[in-house]
């Protein structure tokens, strides 16, 4: 998106707009916010074409500077409630456009997706096809990690060893990192039950504030039509105490 907002205004300073531009590609911009003709104008770039955001996460994007402007001290958790508030009180019309725009880049995603694929030999569509499998794993989990950021979920409960590593692994110096944690574990290993039950407790009061946060995080992403993203089987109990 930052790459896009870079490209229009050099079109602009340069006097030329998008369609003016993507006339000569065969393709054509509907909104300023559009992404629907970069896969045409920078095939030959040899990129393999990326996917369209979906309608409420580009509101989203669009939405999250202008809300932390107007509260700058504010979570990201509620900076996301008040941005999915906004969104189901949008008008179905300006939606619609939100819809319309996703739908035009899908079918041009699919289109370049085609093209590129047609430009490639057997052998290398075959390479490309192995390197891919590879590359979804890796890139599945950290995509699924960044739209999860940006929607606000809660972060994960910390066992009682995990709160204990963060209170003590500055008090270990002249060190490097994996030796502090080597003498972190020892110490809490040597730790008798009863000096860890601080810890045990600090780990159950931060799994009540995920239970809490989640069930309120998950009410709005059903309101927003993200049931995908809602538990199916939800544990109560978790890794409290750990090592």
């Amino acid at each position: 998106m930052a790459l896009f907002r870079g490209l229009w205004s050099v079109l602009k300073t340069l006097g030329r707009t998008g369609v003016d531009m993507c006339a000569g590609c065969g393709g054509r911009i509907p909104s300023s916010i559009s992404l629907v003709c970069i896969p045409k104008c920078f095939s030959s770039m040899g990129s393999y074409p990326k996917k369209p955001m979906s309608s409420y996460l580009r509101f989203s994007t669009e939405q999250l500077p202008k809300f932390k402007a107007k509260h700058p001290d504010a979570k990201l958790s509620e900076l996301v409630r008040k941005i999915a508030a906004l969104w189901r009180e949008l008008p179905e019309a300006e939606k619609k456009v939100y819809e319309a725009d996703f739908k035009a880049e899908w079918k041009a995603y699919k289109e370049a997706v085609s093209k590129y694929k047609e430009q490639l030999s057997p052998s290398q569509l075959m390479g490309m096809e192995k390197e891919a499998r590879q590359k979804r794993l890796k890139k599945k989990a950290l995509v699924k990690r960044r739209e999860l950021i940006l929607l606000g979920k809660p972060k994960r409960p910390r066992s009682a060893y995990n709160i204990y590593v963060s209170e003590s692994f500055q008090e270990a110096k002249d060190v490097s990192a994996q030796e502090k944690l080597k003498l972190v574990n020892e110490a809490w290993k040597n730790l008798s039950l009863e000096e860890k039950q601080a810890y045990i407790q600090l780990a159950k009061d931060d799994r009540i504030r995920y239970d809490n946060e989640m069930k309120s995080w998950e009410e709005q992403m059903a309101e927003v039509g993200r049931s995908d993203l809602i538990r199916r089987n939800v544990k109560r109990s978790g890794d409290i105490f750990e090592h």
